[in-house]
Protein backbone atom coordinates (compact mmCIF):
# COMPACT_ATOMS: atom_id res chain seq x y z
CA UNK A 1 0.00 0.00 0.00
CA UNK A 2 1.21 3.53 -0.76
CA UNK A 3 1.49 5.60 2.38
CA UNK A 4 -1.01 8.44 2.36
CA UNK A 5 -2.98 7.31 -0.70
CA UNK A 6 -6.10 9.46 -1.03
CA UNK A 7 -9.48 7.74 -1.30
CA UNK A 8 -12.76 9.47 -2.09
CA UNK A 9 -15.94 7.77 -0.86
CA UNK A 10 -19.53 8.43 -1.92
CA UNK A 11 -21.89 6.48 0.36
CA UNK A 12 -25.23 7.76 1.67
CA UNK A 13 -25.65 5.11 4.37
CA UNK A 14 -24.22 7.11 7.26
CA UNK A 15 -23.28 4.06 9.30
CA UNK A 16 -21.48 2.35 6.42
CA UNK A 17 -19.87 5.65 5.42
CA UNK A 18 -18.42 6.06 8.91
CA UNK A 19 -17.33 2.41 9.05
CA UNK A 20 -15.49 2.65 5.73
CA UNK A 21 -13.82 5.94 6.61
CA UNK A 22 -12.60 4.57 9.95
CA UNK A 23 -11.45 1.30 8.40
CA UNK A 24 -9.39 2.85 5.62
CA UNK A 25 -7.95 5.60 7.81
CA UNK A 26 -6.81 3.00 10.32
CA UNK A 27 -5.15 1.21 7.39
CA UNK A 28 -3.11 4.30 6.54
CA UNK A 29 -5.25 5.95 3.87
CA UNK A 30 -6.50 9.52 3.75
CA UNK A 31 -10.26 9.48 3.16
CA UNK A 32 -12.69 12.17 2.03
CA UNK A 33 -16.36 11.22 2.00
CA UNK A 34 -19.69 12.59 0.83
CA UNK A 35 -23.30 11.36 0.97
CA UNK A 36 -24.69 13.49 -1.86
CA UNK A 37 -23.90 13.00 -5.57
CA UNK A 38 -23.75 16.69 -6.45
CA UNK A 39 -21.49 17.45 -3.49
CA UNK A 40 -19.30 14.55 -4.58
CA UNK A 41 -19.13 15.92 -8.13
CA UNK A 42 -17.97 19.30 -6.85
CA UNK A 43 -15.28 17.71 -4.68
CA UNK A 44 -13.99 15.49 -7.48
CA UNK A 45 -13.76 18.47 -9.84
CA UNK A 46 -11.68 20.41 -7.32
CA UNK A 47 -9.41 17.79 -5.73
CA UNK A 48 -7.27 14.86 -6.87
CA UNK A 49 -7.55 11.36 -5.42
CA UNK A 50 -5.81 8.04 -5.96
CA UNK A 51 -9.01 5.98 -5.96
CA UNK A 52 -12.76 6.62 -5.88
CA UNK A 53 -15.41 4.42 -4.19
CA UNK A 54 -18.94 5.08 -5.44
CA UNK A 55 -22.33 3.95 -4.24
CA UNK A 56 -24.99 4.15 -6.96
CA UNK A 57 -28.29 5.00 -5.25
CA UNK A 58 -27.48 8.38 -3.67
CA UNK A 59 -29.15 11.80 -3.58
CA UNK A 60 -29.29 14.22 -6.53
CA UNK A 61 -26.73 12.53 -8.81
CA UNK A 62 -26.37 8.75 -8.78
CA UNK A 63 -23.05 6.97 -9.00
CA UNK A 64 -23.39 6.07 -12.68
CA UNK A 65 -24.19 9.67 -13.59
CA UNK A 66 -21.33 10.91 -11.44
CA UNK A 67 -18.80 8.63 -13.10
CA UNK A 68 -19.97 9.75 -16.54
CA UNK A 69 -19.67 13.39 -15.45
CA UNK A 70 -16.14 13.16 -14.04
CA UNK A 71 -14.90 11.14 -17.04
CA UNK A 72 -16.28 13.85 -19.32
CA UNK A 73 -14.45 16.39 -17.18
CA UNK A 74 -11.20 14.47 -17.67
CA UNK A 75 -10.86 12.75 -14.28
CA UNK A 76 -9.10 9.42 -14.93
CA UNK A 77 -8.85 8.25 -11.32
CA UNK A 78 -9.72 4.53 -10.93
CA UNK A 79 -13.29 3.94 -9.70
CA UNK A 80 -14.81 1.06 -7.74
CA UNK A 81 -18.58 0.76 -7.40
CA UNK A 82 -19.87 -0.46 -4.04
CA UNK A 83 -23.61 -1.00 -4.40
CA UNK A 84 -26.60 -3.22 -3.73
CA UNK A 85 -27.58 -2.96 -7.40
CA UNK A 86 -26.48 -6.29 -8.74
CA UNK A 87 -28.25 -6.94 -12.03
CA UNK A 88 -26.14 -7.85 -15.05
CA UNK A 89 -27.30 -4.60 -16.68
CA UNK A 90 -26.05 -2.55 -13.74
CA UNK A 91 -22.69 -4.34 -13.67
CA UNK A 92 -22.35 -3.96 -17.44
CA UNK A 93 -23.15 -0.24 -17.16
CA UNK A 94 -20.60 0.25 -14.39
CA UNK A 95 -17.75 -1.39 -16.27
CA UNK A 96 -18.89 0.17 -19.53
CA UNK A 97 -18.45 3.64 -18.08
CA UNK A 98 -14.87 2.88 -17.07
CA UNK A 99 -15.03 1.47 -13.53
CA UNK A 100 -12.13 -0.72 -12.43
CA UNK A 101 -14.26 -2.94 -10.21
CA UNK A 102 -17.86 -3.52 -9.11
CA UNK A 103 -18.48 -4.91 -5.62
CA UNK A 104 -21.95 -5.97 -4.53
CA UNK A 105 -23.25 -5.25 -1.04
CA UNK A 106 -22.94 -6.68 1.50
CA UNK A 107 -19.18 -7.13 1.21
CA UNK A 108 -16.26 -7.93 3.47
CA UNK A 109 -14.12 -4.96 4.48
CA UNK A 110 -11.03 -7.10 4.08
CA UNK A 111 -12.04 -8.09 0.54
CA UNK A 112 -12.68 -4.46 -0.37
CA UNK A 113 -9.26 -3.49 0.97
CA UNK A 114 -7.58 -6.28 -1.03
CA UNK A 115 -9.27 -5.08 -4.22
CA UNK A 116 -8.40 -1.43 -3.50
CA UNK A 117 -4.75 -2.26 -2.85
CA UNK A 118 -4.53 -4.36 -6.02
CA UNK A 119 -5.86 -1.47 -8.11
CA UNK A 120 -3.56 1.08 -6.49
CA UNK A 121 -0.57 -1.20 -6.96
CA UNK A 122 -1.41 -1.63 -10.64
CA UNK A 123 -1.75 2.11 -11.18
CA UNK A 124 1.29 3.01 -9.07
CA UNK A 125 3.61 0.80 -11.11
CA UNK A 126 3.64 3.57 -13.67
CA UNK A 127 4.31 6.28 -11.09
CA UNK A 128 7.02 4.93 -8.80
CA UNK A 129 9.14 8.00 -9.44
CA UNK A 130 8.12 11.31 -7.86
CA UNK A 131 9.78 14.48 -9.06
CA UNK A 132 11.51 16.57 -6.39
CA UNK A 133 13.27 19.04 -8.70
CA UNK A 134 14.20 19.03 -12.38
CA UNK A 135 17.41 17.19 -11.44
CA UNK A 136 16.19 15.11 -8.50
CA UNK A 137 13.55 12.41 -8.07
CA UNK A 138 12.40 9.91 -5.48
CA UNK A 139 11.90 6.21 -6.23
CA UNK A 140 9.03 5.33 -3.90
CA UNK A 141 9.47 1.60 -4.53
CA UNK A 142 13.17 1.37 -3.65
CA UNK A 143 13.24 4.26 -1.17
CA UNK A 144 16.04 6.04 -3.02
CA UNK A 145 16.67 9.65 -3.99
CA UNK A 146 18.38 10.01 -7.38
CA UNK A 147 20.08 13.34 -8.00
CA UNK A 148 22.40 14.02 -10.95
CA UNK A 149 23.12 10.32 -11.28
CA UNK A 150 23.91 9.87 -7.58
CA UNK A 151 21.67 7.54 -5.55
CA UNK A 152 20.97 8.07 -1.85
CA UNK A 153 19.32 5.16 -0.04
CA UNK A 154 16.91 6.20 2.70
CA UNK A 155 15.91 4.21 5.76
CA UNK A 156 12.43 2.72 5.77
CA UNK A 157 11.00 5.46 8.00
CA UNK A 158 12.75 8.23 6.07
CA UNK A 159 11.38 6.89 2.79
CA UNK A 160 7.83 6.68 4.16
CA UNK A 161 8.10 10.18 5.58
CA UNK A 162 9.46 11.63 2.33
CA UNK A 163 6.70 9.95 0.31
CA UNK A 164 4.10 11.43 2.64
CA UNK A 165 5.61 14.91 2.19
CA UNK A 166 5.83 14.58 -1.58
CA UNK A 167 2.21 13.44 -1.85
CA UNK A 168 1.09 16.46 0.21
CA UNK A 169 3.26 19.40 -0.90
CA UNK A 170 2.72 22.72 0.85
CA UNK A 171 0.35 21.14 3.39
CA UNK A 172 0.99 21.32 7.14
CA UNK A 173 1.21 17.76 8.46
CA UNK A 174 0.73 17.44 12.21
CA UNK A 175 2.83 15.09 14.30
CA UNK A 176 -0.27 12.93 14.80
CA UNK A 177 -0.86 12.57 11.06
CA UNK A 178 2.79 11.72 10.45
CA UNK A 179 2.86 9.19 13.27
CA UNK A 180 -0.30 7.49 11.96
CA UNK A 181 1.02 7.29 8.41
CA UNK A 182 4.69 6.44 8.96
CA UNK A 183 4.79 4.31 12.11
CA UNK A 184 3.26 0.83 12.32
CA UNK A 185 0.39 0.22 14.74
CA UNK A 186 2.62 -1.76 17.14
CA UNK A 187 5.40 0.85 17.19
CA UNK A 188 5.70 3.74 19.64
CA UNK A 189 6.49 7.00 17.86
CA UNK A 190 8.25 9.94 19.50
CA UNK A 191 8.93 13.56 18.68
CA UNK A 192 12.67 13.05 19.07
CA UNK A 193 12.80 10.21 16.55
CA UNK A 194 10.69 12.25 14.12
CA UNK A 195 13.11 15.18 14.47
CA UNK A 196 15.98 12.82 13.65
CA UNK A 197 14.29 11.60 10.46
CA UNK A 198 13.49 15.20 9.47
CA UNK A 199 17.14 16.18 10.06
CA UNK A 200 18.35 13.31 7.87
CA UNK A 201 15.95 14.23 5.06
CA UNK A 202 17.06 17.85 5.14
CA UNK A 203 20.61 16.69 4.43
CA UNK A 204 19.63 15.11 1.11
CA UNK A 205 16.84 17.43 -0.04
CA UNK A 206 17.17 20.90 -1.56
CA UNK A 207 17.81 23.60 1.03
CA UNK A 208 14.80 24.66 3.13
CA UNK A 209 12.52 22.00 1.63
CA UNK A 210 11.02 21.01 5.00
CA UNK A 211 9.61 23.79 7.15
CA UNK A 212 8.93 23.44 10.88
CA UNK A 213 5.61 25.01 11.90
CA UNK A 214 5.71 25.71 15.65
CA UNK A 215 3.16 23.66 17.61
CA UNK A 216 1.52 22.49 14.37
CA UNK A 217 3.89 20.14 12.55
CA UNK A 218 5.94 20.20 9.35
CA UNK A 219 5.40 21.36 5.79
CA UNK A 220 7.23 20.24 2.66
CA UNK A 221 7.74 23.13 0.26
CA UNK A 222 7.15 21.81 -3.24
CA UNK A 223 9.36 23.36 -5.92
CA UNK A 224 9.94 22.85 -9.62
Amino acid sequence: MSIGSKIFLLEDDLSLNETLVDFFEESGYIVTSEIDGLEAESTLYEKKFDLILLDVNVLNLNGFELLHSIREFGVKTPVVFITARDTIEDIERGFGQGAEDYIKKPFSLKELKIRVEAILKRYNKESNFIKITSECQFNRESGEIISKGVTEKLSNKEAKLLELFLLHPNEILSHEVIFNQVWEYDETPSDSSLRTYIKNLRKVLPKESIESIKKRGYRYIGRE
